[in-house]
């Protein structure tokens, strides 16, 4: 019983010491997730661009190779 009382002002003395680190560590973790997220939003509209505008390409070569060629007057 003695050592329980004796760790018992310990334990709650490392509590207060590690609870403001907790925060840092959620704070950081947070300020990282943000950014990732924000990362990979840019890289995601970024591919959708140039994905719109390959096909935009595409189609307007497509249209130019499969019309009629126009005919010289006779």
């Amino acid at each position: 019983m003695k050592t329980v009382i004796q760790f018992l002002p310990l334990s709650v003395m490392l509590c207060f010491l590690l609870l403001p680190a907790c925060a840092e560590f959620k704070e950081a973790g947070r300020s990282i997730g943000n950014t990732t997220k924000n990362v990979t939003t840019d890289i995601g509209h970024g591919s959708r661009d140039t994905a719109q505008a390959i096909g935009r390409g595409t189609k307007r070569v497509f249209k130019s190779a499969t019309e009629e060629p126009a005919q010289p007057n006779q």
